[in-house]
């Protein structure tokens, strides 16, 4: 029997009964014992995430993942081989992607690029593929990685195979020494697998990001306001039962301020963004996106789009907005949202009420959707 699921669209935040100030609104968040100023994570994805981007957003308050299996471990001088992907026309930026990507990781790089962000004082983040953990964790927290992301497509705590050993996350968890955080998966069970094998963090979310085409090409995906609040009850039973709390992040999806704010008012504890970020000009894929699975040697499910410059980091997260359809300021958005529902802190917001909304966006608007 089918069920029916939710996306952003779908479904408005009610107003609180009270209201509070936005400056008395709290958006830190923690992984494991490591606090953030702000609920946001930067995606592990090439024209996102660079050492030195991530530098300056992790002293913004926020948490930028590496992607260890990308561009930055694979070639020294990198700035070309971006802009060989930037440059390519739409028709062949696949296949060049394809070439780009074969290149063997290179351990020394993985290294050098963990102490490049850690040179500058600021937390450092990197991301994993399951099949690449063992070799290249160890490298990174030994060089100075404070939290290790296991990130697949689709990631469970149990995966069968005639030729490979699935990674035991029990396993790792006792191994590494820094917090743990993986994904990405959709489901109450699922999730509720993973807080018991030990895990800090859980990445929620399947082929919803502007630069991923994981639903077209395979048809999975569960819309990512049904996919928060599956994960994030999971995480309220677990929490009740254990006393452990594993936050929750939202991963993929989020256009707008009011994006950013139905994922908290859905359970999560944090989001993980990409193409709002890759379109500020701090960005390396300099107003391009593409997803890491778009180099896929045998079945990319992903690929480049043209998302443009348009502002800048700070514009984006604090503004001031200079637009009127919430796609700057989405830290302003996310404080004025918690004070309109009564939201002192992020786990305040997971109590607002909402509500299944399909004519949210247009009921009154006929003239702003004529222009």
């Amino acid at each position: 029997m089918l069920e029916h699921a939710y996306g952003y669209d779908d479904v408005a935040i009610v107003p609180g009964e009270f209201t509070i100030n936005p400056e008395l609104a709290e958006t830190k968040f923690k992984i494991h014992e490591l606090e953030f100023e702000m609920p946001v994570l930067a995606s592990a994805m090439d024209a996102v995430v660079s050492p030195s981007f991530a530098v300056e957003f992790n002293k913004k308050g926020g948490l930028a993942v590496l992607n260890l299996e990308g561009v930055y471990t694979k070639y020294n001088d990198y700035e070309d081989v971006l802009n060989s992907i930037i440059s390519s026309k739409p028709e062949d930026s696949t296949s060049i992607m394809q070439t780009v990507y074969n290149q063997e990781i290179s351990e020394e790089l993985v290294a050098k690029r963990v102490q490049e962000i850690k040179s500058n004082n600021v937390m450092c983040a990197v991301s994993v593929t399951p099949q690449n953990t063992k070799r290249l964790s160890p490298i990174a927290i030994e060089a100075g990685a404070d939290i290790i992301v296991v990130q697949s497509t689709v990631t469970t705590p149990r995966h069968f195979s005639r030729s490979i050993t699935g990674l035991n996350m029990t396993d790792l968890k006792k191994q590494i020494k820094v917090p743990l955080i993986v994904g990405n998966c959709v489901s109450y069970n699922v999730a509720l697998e993973f807080m018991n094998t030990g895990v800090d963090g859980i990445l929620v979310g399947v082929g919803p990001g502007a630069a991923c085409t994981t639903r077209e090409v395979t048809g999975l995906g569960v819309p990512q306001v049904t996919a928060t609040l599956n994960c994030s009850k999971a995480r309220d039973d677990y929490f009740n039962e254990t006393g452990r709390y594993v936050s929750i992040i939202t991963d993929g999806g989020i256009r707008t301020g009011g994006d950013f704010c139905k994922s908290f008012a859905s359970g999560a504890d944090a989001v993980m963004i990409g193409t709002p970020l890759a379109q500020t000009q701090e960005a390396p894929g300099k107003g391009f996106n593409w997803g890491m699975a778009t180099a896929d040697q045998s079945l990319p499910r992903g690929t480049r789009v043209s998302v443009g410059t348009r502002w800048s980091l700070d514009t984006l997260l604090n503004g001031p907005s200079s637009t009127s359809d919430g796609t700057q300021n989405f830290m302003g958005a996310l404080k004025n949202c918690m004070g309109f529902v009564g939201a002192y802190s992020i786990r305040d917001m997971h109590k607002a009420q909402m509500i299944v909304a399909p004519s949210i966006k247009t009921e009154g608007k006929f003239f702003q959707l004529g222009q």
